[in-house]
Protein backbone atom coordinates (compact mmCIF):
# COMPACT_ATOMS: atom_id res chain seq x y z
CA UNK A 1 0.00 0.00 0.00
CA UNK A 2 1.41 3.39 -0.96
CA UNK A 3 1.97 5.95 1.70
CA UNK A 4 -0.05 9.15 1.61
CA UNK A 5 1.43 12.55 2.32
CA UNK A 6 0.22 12.39 5.94
CA UNK A 7 1.64 8.94 6.78
CA UNK A 8 5.03 8.84 8.53
CA UNK A 9 8.02 7.24 6.79
CA UNK A 10 9.43 3.99 8.06
CA UNK A 11 13.01 3.77 9.28
CA UNK A 12 14.04 1.92 6.10
CA UNK A 13 12.41 4.54 3.85
CA UNK A 14 13.92 7.35 5.84
CA UNK A 15 17.37 5.78 5.53
CA UNK A 16 16.98 5.39 1.76
CA UNK A 17 15.81 9.00 1.45
CA UNK A 18 18.82 10.28 3.40
CA UNK A 19 21.16 8.20 1.23
CA UNK A 20 19.58 9.60 -1.93
CA UNK A 21 19.94 13.15 -0.66
CA UNK A 22 23.58 12.49 0.18
CA UNK A 23 24.29 11.14 -3.30
CA UNK A 24 22.53 14.07 -5.01
CA UNK A 25 24.48 16.53 -2.88
CA UNK A 26 27.74 14.80 -3.75
CA UNK A 27 26.94 14.89 -7.47
CA UNK A 28 26.00 18.56 -7.31
CA UNK A 29 29.17 19.39 -5.39
CA UNK A 30 31.26 17.60 -8.00
CA UNK A 31 29.52 19.27 -10.95
CA UNK A 32 29.48 22.79 -9.52
CA UNK A 33 33.27 23.47 -9.69
CA UNK A 34 33.40 22.13 -13.25
CA UNK A 35 30.48 24.35 -14.31
CA UNK A 36 32.00 27.35 -12.54
CA UNK A 37 35.35 26.67 -14.21
CA UNK A 38 33.66 26.40 -17.60
CA UNK A 39 31.78 29.65 -16.95
CA UNK A 40 34.98 31.47 -16.00
CA UNK A 41 36.77 30.22 -19.10
CA UNK A 42 33.98 31.39 -21.38
CA UNK A 43 33.77 34.75 -19.63
CA UNK A 44 37.53 35.27 -19.78
CA UNK A 45 37.69 34.23 -23.42
CA UNK A 46 34.83 36.54 -24.34
CA UNK A 47 36.42 39.51 -22.56
CA UNK A 48 39.81 38.90 -24.19
CA UNK A 49 38.26 38.60 -27.65
CA UNK A 50 36.25 41.80 -27.17
CA UNK A 51 39.31 43.74 -25.96
CA UNK A 52 41.35 42.42 -28.89
CA UNK A 53 38.56 43.46 -31.28
CA UNK A 54 38.59 46.96 -29.78
CA UNK A 55 42.35 47.17 -30.38
CA UNK A 56 41.91 45.93 -33.94
CA UNK A 57 39.17 48.50 -34.53
CA UNK A 58 41.60 51.25 -33.52
CA UNK A 59 44.23 49.92 -35.91
CA UNK A 60 41.59 49.46 -38.62
CA UNK A 61 40.67 53.14 -38.63
CA UNK A 62 44.32 54.13 -38.95
CA UNK A 63 44.92 51.48 -41.62
CA UNK A 64 41.97 52.57 -43.75
CA UNK A 65 43.10 56.18 -43.48
CA UNK A 66 46.69 55.32 -44.45
CA UNK A 67 45.44 53.17 -47.31
CA UNK A 68 43.25 55.98 -48.62
CA UNK A 69 46.03 58.56 -48.46
CA UNK A 70 48.35 56.33 -50.52
CA UNK A 71 45.96 54.80 -53.06
CA UNK A 72 43.11 57.26 -53.53
CA UNK A 73 44.22 60.30 -55.53
CA UNK A 74 40.98 62.21 -54.96
CA UNK A 75 41.22 61.51 -51.25
CA UNK A 76 44.81 62.77 -51.13
CA UNK A 77 43.94 65.93 -53.08
CA UNK A 78 40.93 66.53 -50.83
CA UNK A 79 43.31 66.22 -47.87
CA UNK A 80 46.08 68.59 -48.98
CA UNK A 81 44.11 70.83 -51.36
CA UNK A 82 42.68 73.19 -48.69
CA UNK A 83 46.21 73.95 -47.51
CA UNK A 84 46.67 76.27 -50.51
CA UNK A 85 44.25 78.77 -48.96
CA UNK A 86 45.39 78.36 -45.37
CA UNK A 87 46.90 81.67 -44.14
CA UNK A 88 49.61 79.99 -42.07
CA UNK A 89 50.73 77.80 -44.96
CA UNK A 90 50.67 80.77 -47.34
CA UNK A 91 52.83 82.75 -44.94
CA UNK A 92 55.32 79.88 -44.60
CA UNK A 93 55.52 79.44 -48.39
CA UNK A 94 55.96 83.20 -48.80
CA UNK A 95 58.87 83.27 -46.37
CA UNK A 96 60.49 80.22 -47.97
CA UNK A 97 60.27 81.53 -51.55
CA UNK A 98 61.30 85.06 -50.49
CA UNK A 99 64.51 83.76 -48.90
CA UNK A 100 65.29 81.66 -51.96
CA UNK A 101 64.81 84.59 -54.36
CA UNK A 102 66.82 87.01 -52.23
CA UNK A 103 69.64 84.49 -52.03
CA UNK A 104 69.91 84.65 -55.83
CA UNK A 105 70.14 88.47 -55.96
CA UNK A 106 73.58 89.99 -55.33
CA UNK A 107 72.84 93.13 -53.33
CA UNK A 108 76.52 94.12 -53.22
CA UNK A 109 76.63 93.99 -57.02
CA UNK A 110 73.57 96.26 -57.16
CA UNK A 111 75.23 98.79 -54.85
CA UNK A 112 78.46 98.61 -56.86
CA UNK A 113 76.48 99.15 -60.06
CA UNK A 114 74.81 102.18 -58.49
CA UNK A 115 78.18 103.54 -57.34
CA UNK A 116 79.66 103.18 -60.83
CA UNK A 117 76.66 104.98 -62.30
CA UNK A 118 77.03 107.81 -59.79
CA UNK A 119 80.74 108.12 -60.57
CA UNK A 120 80.06 108.26 -64.29
CA UNK A 121 77.52 111.02 -63.77
CA UNK A 122 80.00 113.07 -61.76
CA UNK A 123 77.81 113.68 -58.73
CA UNK A 124 79.22 115.60 -55.74
CA UNK A 125 81.40 113.64 -53.25
CA UNK A 126 78.79 114.01 -50.48
CA UNK A 127 76.19 112.26 -52.69
CA UNK A 128 78.73 109.54 -53.54
CA UNK A 129 79.28 108.91 -49.81
CA UNK A 130 75.53 108.67 -49.33
CA UNK A 131 75.33 105.98 -52.03
CA UNK A 132 78.01 103.97 -50.20
CA UNK A 133 75.70 103.69 -47.17
CA UNK A 134 72.70 102.41 -49.14
CA UNK A 135 73.52 98.71 -48.76
CA UNK A 136 71.16 98.24 -45.83
CA UNK A 137 68.18 100.20 -47.20
CA UNK A 138 68.51 98.50 -50.60
CA UNK A 139 68.50 95.07 -48.93
CA UNK A 140 65.42 96.01 -46.88
CA UNK A 141 63.63 97.43 -49.90
CA UNK A 142 64.42 94.37 -52.00
CA UNK A 143 63.12 92.07 -49.28
CA UNK A 144 59.92 94.08 -49.02
CA UNK A 145 59.49 94.09 -52.80
CA UNK A 146 60.13 90.37 -53.19
CA UNK A 147 58.01 89.44 -50.17
CA UNK A 148 55.09 91.50 -51.43
CA UNK A 149 55.37 89.97 -54.89
CA UNK A 150 55.51 86.43 -53.51
CA UNK A 151 52.57 87.13 -51.21
CA UNK A 152 50.47 88.33 -54.13
CA UNK A 153 51.34 85.23 -56.14
CA UNK A 154 50.54 82.89 -53.27
CA UNK A 155 47.24 84.64 -52.52
CA UNK A 156 45.84 84.25 -56.05
CA UNK A 157 43.52 81.49 -57.19
CA UNK A 158 46.19 80.57 -59.71
CA UNK A 159 48.38 79.34 -56.86
CA UNK A 160 45.54 77.18 -55.54
CA UNK A 161 45.14 75.67 -59.00
CA UNK A 162 48.88 75.02 -59.27
CA UNK A 163 48.92 73.55 -55.76
CA UNK A 164 45.99 71.18 -56.35
CA UNK A 165 47.01 70.09 -59.82
CA UNK A 166 50.60 69.68 -58.75
CA UNK A 167 49.60 67.44 -55.85
CA UNK A 168 47.31 65.45 -58.12
CA UNK A 169 50.12 64.86 -60.62
CA UNK A 170 52.64 63.82 -58.00
CA UNK A 171 50.28 61.66 -55.95
CA UNK A 172 51.88 58.53 -57.36
CA UNK A 173 55.09 59.61 -55.62
CA UNK A 174 53.43 59.75 -52.19
CA UNK A 175 53.67 55.99 -51.95
CA UNK A 176 57.39 56.28 -52.69
CA UNK A 177 57.68 59.04 -50.12
CA UNK A 178 56.03 56.95 -47.43
CA UNK A 179 58.11 53.88 -48.27
CA UNK A 180 61.35 55.80 -48.74
CA UNK A 181 61.75 54.74 -52.38
CA UNK A 182 62.30 56.88 -55.47
CA UNK A 183 62.30 60.64 -55.86
CA UNK A 184 60.18 63.03 -57.87
CA UNK A 185 58.32 66.13 -56.85
CA UNK A 186 57.48 64.53 -53.53
CA UNK A 187 60.50 63.07 -51.80
CA UNK A 188 61.52 61.62 -48.48
CA UNK A 189 64.98 62.70 -47.45
CA UNK A 190 66.50 64.06 -44.30
CA UNK A 191 63.46 62.77 -42.38
CA UNK A 192 61.04 65.01 -44.25
CA UNK A 193 58.34 64.93 -46.92
CA UNK A 194 58.88 67.94 -49.19
CA UNK A 195 57.34 69.43 -52.34
CA UNK A 196 59.41 71.27 -54.94
CA UNK A 197 58.03 74.84 -55.34
CA UNK A 198 60.26 75.78 -58.29
CA UNK A 199 57.24 76.76 -60.46
CA UNK A 200 56.30 79.33 -57.83
CA UNK A 201 59.80 80.81 -57.90
CA UNK A 202 59.53 81.13 -61.70
CA UNK A 203 56.26 83.07 -61.39
CA UNK A 204 57.80 85.41 -58.83
CA UNK A 205 60.78 85.95 -61.12
CA UNK A 206 58.50 87.00 -64.00
CA UNK A 207 56.58 89.42 -61.78
CA UNK A 208 59.77 91.03 -60.43
CA UNK A 209 61.05 91.59 -63.96
CA UNK A 210 57.67 93.07 -64.93
CA UNK A 211 57.91 95.38 -61.90
CA UNK A 212 61.18 96.83 -63.21
CA UNK A 213 63.74 94.77 -61.25
CA UNK A 214 65.83 93.75 -64.24
CA UNK A 215 68.40 91.92 -62.11
CA UNK A 216 65.73 89.32 -61.31
CA UNK A 217 65.99 88.07 -64.89
CA UNK A 218 69.38 86.60 -63.96
CA UNK A 219 67.85 84.38 -61.28
CA UNK A 220 68.52 80.78 -62.42
CA UNK A 221 66.01 77.94 -62.26
CA UNK A 222 65.97 77.12 -58.58
CA UNK A 223 64.61 73.87 -57.21
CA UNK A 224 63.65 74.42 -53.63
CA UNK A 225 61.53 72.29 -51.29
CA UNK A 226 58.61 73.26 -49.10
CA UNK A 227 58.55 70.79 -46.24
CA UNK A 228 55.11 69.29 -45.64
CA UNK A 229 56.03 66.91 -42.81
CA UNK A 230 59.28 66.68 -40.89
CA UNK A 231 60.17 64.50 -37.94
CA UNK A 232 63.22 62.61 -36.76
CA UNK A 233 61.00 59.53 -36.32
CA UNK A 234 59.57 59.63 -39.83
CA UNK A 235 61.73 56.65 -40.80
CA UNK A 236 59.87 54.53 -38.26
CA UNK A 237 56.51 56.10 -39.09
CA UNK A 238 56.82 55.32 -42.79
CA UNK A 239 57.46 51.64 -41.96
CA UNK A 240 54.34 51.43 -39.79
CA UNK A 241 52.33 53.30 -42.42
CA UNK A 242 53.44 50.83 -45.07
CA UNK A 243 52.35 47.88 -42.93
CA UNK A 244 48.98 49.47 -42.18
CA UNK A 245 48.54 50.35 -45.85
CA UNK A 246 48.99 46.68 -46.78
CA UNK A 247 46.60 45.50 -44.05
CA UNK A 248 44.04 48.25 -44.58
CA UNK A 249 41.62 46.06 -46.54
CA UNK A 250 41.63 43.18 -44.08
CA UNK A 251 41.85 44.65 -40.60
CA UNK A 252 38.21 45.89 -40.45
CA UNK A 253 36.93 42.43 -41.45
CA UNK A 254 39.20 40.71 -38.93
CA UNK A 255 38.13 43.12 -36.18
CA UNK A 256 34.45 42.46 -36.92
CA UNK A 257 34.95 38.67 -36.89
CA UNK A 258 36.87 38.79 -33.61
CA UNK A 259 34.14 40.93 -32.02
CA UNK A 260 31.48 38.52 -33.27
CA UNK A 261 33.42 35.61 -31.77
CA UNK A 262 33.64 37.42 -28.45
CA UNK A 263 29.90 38.05 -28.39
CA UNK A 264 29.11 34.46 -29.45
CA UNK A 265 31.36 33.01 -26.74
CA UNK A 266 29.65 34.93 -23.92
CA UNK A 267 26.77 33.45 -21.88
CA UNK A 268 24.75 36.65 -22.09
CA UNK A 269 25.30 37.74 -25.65
CA UNK A 270 23.29 40.92 -25.38
CA UNK A 271 25.47 42.14 -22.52
CA UNK A 272 28.53 41.06 -24.49
CA UNK A 273 27.34 43.05 -27.50
CA UNK A 274 26.89 46.12 -25.31
CA UNK A 275 30.36 45.56 -23.84
CA UNK A 276 31.94 45.15 -27.27
CA UNK A 277 30.31 48.33 -28.56
CA UNK A 278 31.42 50.31 -25.53
CA UNK A 279 34.95 48.89 -25.84
CA UNK A 280 35.15 50.07 -29.46
CA UNK A 281 33.82 53.48 -28.42
CA UNK A 282 36.50 53.67 -25.70
CA UNK A 283 39.15 52.78 -28.30
CA UNK A 284 37.93 55.57 -30.59
CA UNK A 285 37.93 58.01 -27.67
CA UNK A 286 41.50 56.99 -26.85
CA UNK A 287 42.58 57.42 -30.48
CA UNK A 288 40.97 60.87 -30.68
CA UNK A 289 42.77 61.99 -27.53
CA UNK A 290 46.04 60.51 -28.82
CA UNK A 291 45.78 62.49 -32.06
CA UNK A 292 45.34 65.71 -30.08
CA UNK A 293 48.25 64.96 -27.74
CA UNK A 294 50.52 63.85 -30.59
CA UNK A 295 49.85 67.15 -32.35
CA UNK A 296 51.38 69.07 -29.44
CA UNK A 297 54.30 66.63 -29.23
CA UNK A 298 54.95 66.94 -32.97
CA UNK A 299 54.92 70.73 -32.87
CA UNK A 300 57.24 70.78 -29.85
CA UNK A 301 59.84 68.76 -31.77
CA UNK A 302 59.91 70.81 -34.97
CA UNK A 303 63.36 71.78 -36.23
CA UNK A 304 64.53 75.35 -35.74
CA UNK A 305 63.21 77.75 -38.34
CA UNK A 306 60.06 75.78 -39.06
CA UNK A 307 56.69 77.51 -38.74
CA UNK A 308 54.63 75.92 -35.93
CA UNK A 309 51.43 77.49 -37.27
CA UNK A 310 51.97 76.05 -40.77
CA UNK A 311 53.03 72.69 -39.36
CA UNK A 312 49.88 72.61 -37.23
CA UNK A 313 47.72 73.40 -40.27
CA UNK A 314 49.38 70.62 -42.26
CA UNK A 315 48.92 68.15 -39.39
CA UNK A 316 45.25 69.06 -39.03
CA UNK A 317 44.70 68.63 -42.76
CA UNK A 318 46.42 65.25 -42.89
CA UNK A 319 44.45 63.78 -39.98
CA UNK A 320 41.14 65.45 -40.83
CA UNK A 321 39.68 62.33 -42.45
CA UNK A 322 41.20 60.14 -39.76
CA UNK A 323 39.34 62.12 -37.14
CA UNK A 324 36.17 61.85 -39.23
CA UNK A 325 36.58 58.06 -39.29
CA UNK A 326 37.14 57.98 -35.54
CA UNK A 327 33.95 59.95 -34.92
CA UNK A 328 31.96 57.80 -37.37
CA UNK A 329 33.02 54.49 -35.83
CA UNK A 330 32.47 55.90 -32.34
CA UNK A 331 28.92 56.86 -33.34
CA UNK A 332 28.28 53.36 -34.73
CA UNK A 333 29.52 51.84 -31.46
CA UNK A 334 27.31 54.06 -29.31
CA UNK A 335 24.23 53.43 -31.47
CA UNK A 336 24.87 49.67 -31.35
CA UNK A 337 25.20 49.72 -27.56
CA UNK A 338 22.01 51.76 -27.23
CA UNK A 339 20.11 49.43 -29.57
CA UNK A 340 21.26 46.34 -27.67
CA UNK A 341 20.23 47.96 -24.37
CA UNK A 342 16.77 48.91 -25.62
CA UNK A 343 16.17 45.34 -26.80
CA UNK A 344 16.68 44.03 -23.27
CA UNK A 345 14.32 43.36 -20.34
CA UNK A 346 15.14 46.43 -18.25
CA UNK A 347 12.30 48.72 -17.18
CA UNK A 348 13.57 51.58 -19.28
CA UNK A 349 13.87 49.40 -22.38
CA UNK A 350 10.41 47.88 -21.88
CA UNK A 351 8.90 51.32 -21.28
CA UNK A 352 10.46 52.73 -24.46
CA UNK A 353 9.35 49.77 -26.57
CA UNK A 354 5.80 49.85 -25.21
CA UNK A 355 5.61 53.61 -25.75
CA UNK A 356 6.74 53.33 -29.38
CA UNK A 357 4.43 50.42 -30.11
CA UNK A 358 1.52 52.15 -28.46
CA UNK A 359 2.04 55.34 -30.43
CA UNK A 360 2.40 53.50 -33.74
CA UNK A 361 -0.58 51.30 -32.90
CA UNK A 362 -2.72 54.35 -32.16
CA UNK A 363 -1.72 55.86 -35.50
CA UNK A 364 -2.61 52.60 -37.26
CA UNK A 365 -6.00 52.52 -35.55
CA UNK A 366 -6.73 56.06 -36.72
CA UNK A 367 -5.74 55.08 -40.27
CA UNK A 368 -7.92 51.96 -40.18
CA UNK A 369 -10.88 53.93 -38.87
CA UNK A 370 -10.42 56.20 -41.87
CA UNK A 371 -10.78 53.28 -44.26
CA UNK A 372 -7.24 51.84 -44.52
CA UNK A 373 -7.29 48.03 -44.90
CA UNK A 374 -3.95 46.25 -44.69
CA UNK A 375 -5.39 42.75 -45.06
CA UNK A 376 -2.95 40.20 -46.42
CA UNK A 377 -0.04 42.65 -46.21
CA UNK A 378 -0.57 43.12 -42.48
CA UNK A 379 -0.74 39.36 -41.91
CA UNK A 380 2.40 38.82 -44.01
CA UNK A 381 4.35 41.43 -42.01
CA UNK A 382 3.15 39.89 -38.74
CA UNK A 383 4.22 36.40 -39.83
CA UNK A 384 7.70 37.43 -41.02
CA UNK A 385 8.22 40.34 -38.63
CA UNK A 386 11.56 39.16 -37.28
CA UNK A 387 12.92 38.34 -40.73
CA UNK A 388 11.93 41.79 -41.97
CA UNK A 389 13.72 43.41 -39.03
CA UNK A 390 16.82 41.31 -39.68
CA UNK A 391 16.73 42.28 -43.36
CA UNK A 392 16.57 45.99 -42.45
CA UNK A 393 19.62 45.64 -40.21
CA UNK A 394 21.56 43.61 -42.80
CA UNK A 395 20.88 46.16 -45.55
CA UNK A 396 21.93 49.02 -43.25
CA UNK A 397 25.15 47.16 -42.35
CA UNK A 398 25.94 46.51 -46.02
CA UNK A 399 25.39 50.17 -46.91
CA UNK A 400 27.58 51.30 -44.02
CA UNK A 401 30.45 48.90 -44.75
CA UNK A 402 30.43 49.54 -48.50
CA UNK A 403 30.35 53.32 -48.10
CA UNK A 404 33.75 54.61 -49.18
CA UNK A 405 34.39 57.01 -46.30
CA UNK A 406 31.42 57.19 -43.93
CA UNK A 407 31.16 60.24 -41.71
CA UNK A 408 29.19 60.81 -38.53
CA UNK A 409 26.32 62.31 -40.52
CA UNK A 410 26.23 59.22 -42.75
CA UNK A 411 25.94 57.05 -39.63
CA UNK A 412 23.20 59.26 -38.20
CA UNK A 413 21.16 59.22 -41.42
CA UNK A 414 21.49 55.44 -41.78
CA UNK A 415 20.27 55.11 -38.19
CA UNK A 416 17.30 57.38 -38.89
CA UNK A 417 16.38 55.33 -41.97
CA UNK A 418 16.62 52.11 -39.94
CA UNK A 419 14.32 53.54 -37.27
CA UNK A 420 11.85 54.63 -39.96
CA UNK A 421 11.98 51.11 -41.42
CA UNK A 422 11.18 49.55 -38.05
CA UNK A 423 8.37 52.06 -37.51
CA UNK A 424 6.85 51.16 -40.89
CA UNK A 425 7.16 47.46 -40.02
CA UNK A 426 5.34 48.04 -36.74
CA UNK A 427 2.64 50.09 -38.49
CA UNK A 428 1.99 47.35 -41.06
CA UNK A 429 1.87 44.61 -38.42
CA UNK A 430 -1.87 44.12 -37.85
CA UNK A 431 -1.33 40.94 -35.85
CA UNK A 432 -3.31 37.70 -36.14
CA UNK A 433 -6.58 39.22 -34.89
CA UNK A 434 -9.55 39.11 -37.32
CA UNK A 435 -10.57 42.27 -39.16
CA UNK A 436 -12.81 44.72 -37.24
CA UNK A 437 -15.89 43.84 -39.34
CA UNK A 438 -15.53 40.11 -38.66
CA UNK A 439 -15.04 40.72 -34.96
CA UNK A 440 -18.16 42.89 -34.83
CA UNK A 441 -20.20 40.22 -36.67
CA UNK A 442 -19.02 37.52 -34.30
CA UNK A 443 -19.96 39.68 -31.32
CA UNK A 444 -23.44 40.24 -32.77
CA UNK A 445 -23.96 36.49 -33.21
Amino acid sequence: MAHTGDEPLSNRERSELDELRHRVGALESAARPEAARHHRLRFTGSVLLILFAALLSLLSVVAVWANSIVRDTDRYVATVGPLASDPDVQKAVTNRVTNVVLAQIDVDALVKQLQDTVSEKGVPPRAAQLVDSLNGPITSGLKQLVSGTVERVVSTSAFETVWVEGNRKVHSAVDKALTGEGGGAVSLKNDQVAIDVAPLVAQVKERLVSAGLGVAAKIPDVHTDFVVVQSKDIGKIKTYMRVLEIMGSWLPVIALLVAAAGVYTAFNRRYALIGAALAVFAAMLFLGITLTVFRDVYLDHLPSGASPAAAGAVYDALVRFLRAGVRALGAVALITALGAFLSGPSRVAVFVRKGCRGSIGALRDVAESGGLRLGALGRFVHRFKRWIGAAILVVAAIVLFTWSYPTTMVVVWITVIVLVGFAIREFLDTGSAPPPDSAAGAAAR
